[in-house]
């Protein structure tokens, strides 16, 4: 089981802050550093610094890390021209020697693209079908040739597909509860499949339309990674998973039953149940990025009992 470790900086967080999260992610021997994409805070709080971008702070980073994966979950489709995205990712995945992974989605909140002039089209699904096959027809042309595509959003002509990222193929996520249309989109550009903030059982279900669909295609339901995104409170004994709680404004029972929480041994049996069902990746996601003694628990006494 990959454990990566999932942040919220729309939430309050500066890139020194990232960056020694991320730090901390590649000493203490997780898989990967993520980053959600968005502009705008949500829930209580004042969001202070304000926000960063996904991209650029990956891009720093990838100058400031050598082992761990970097990504998104999600991009958001209505953010940036599927043509531009293609040339930032292949840009950063360059500048990392090859550890960017892109999780794309369609975009969601509504309130950040009002906060900051972004367009919020009606029809986004459509658009993030379009960018899927360009973002990855791009990166996939071969040198000296190049790329057209002319669909219903965006119109590319004579494109010279460049640059290239530094991986033969950048891994693609795409994630969702969509019963119908999200599995179609991923049994056809996916690599990974992720099921955010989801029960056992609901995991189980969508990763059985995304196996369905992927073997209706033909790539094999096993050619996809399946994973999860769960909200993780570790604590060595009660009182400190409590504290670990409130520091986020969650309470512990709903954490049990809707997270990772508890103590290292309950959060280990808990992963065992998502690994039963197939998912093989766990997005962790850190909600008090200051406290990196929780990352250190996690690595000494949940991470080792999952290898």
């Amino acid at each position: 089981m990959d454990l990566r470790i999932f942040t919220e900086p729309q939430q309050g967080a500066s890139y020194d802050t990232l960056l020694t999260v991320a730090k901390a992610t590649e000493d203490l021997g997780f898989d990967a550093f993520f980053r959600s994409d968005h502009y705008l805070r949500m829930g209580d709080g004042d969001g202070l610094p304000g926000p960063t971008d996904a991209w650029i702070t990956l891009a720093g980073l990838a100058r400031e890390t050598s082992r761990i994966r970097l990504g998104t979950l999600m991009t958001a489709g209505t953010f940036r021209l599927p043509g531009v995205l293609a040339i930032q990712v292949a840009q950063v995945d360059r500048m990392s020697g090859g550890r960017v992974e892109l999780g794309l989605g369609a975009g969601w909140f509504e309130e950040e693209h009002k906060a900051y002039g972004i367009p919020f089209p009606k029809e986004k699904f459509g658009r993030l079908e379009e960018q899927l096959e360009i973002v990855t027809g791009l990166w996939s042309t071969k040198l000296g040739e190049t790329f057209d595509f002319h669909g219903t959003y965006y119109d590319l002509t004579g494109s010279p597909a460049l640059p290239k990222p530094a991986q033969d193929r950048i891994p693609v996520l795409i994630g969702g509860h969509g019963a119908t249309r999200t599995p179609r989109l991923a049994a056809r550009y996916a690599d990974e499949f992720n099921m955010p903030f989801s029960s056992v059982e609901d995991s189980e279900r969508q990763f059985g339309r995304v196996r369905a669909a992927a073997e209706q295609a033909g790539r094999g339901a096993d050619a996809l990674t399946y994973s999860n995104a769960l909200v993780v409170c570790v604590g060595r004994d009660d009182r400190e998973v409590a504290r670990r709680a409130a520091a986020i404004g969650r309470e512990v029972d709903e954490l049990k039953a809707n997270g990772l929480a508890g103590s290292p041994a309950e959060v280990v049996d808990r992963i065992g149940r998502y690994a039963g069902i197939g998912s093989s990746r766990i997005y962790l996601q850190m909600l008090d990025l200051h406290d990196l003694d929780h990352l250190e628990l996690i690595s000494s006494q949940v991470q080792t009992q999952l290898r």
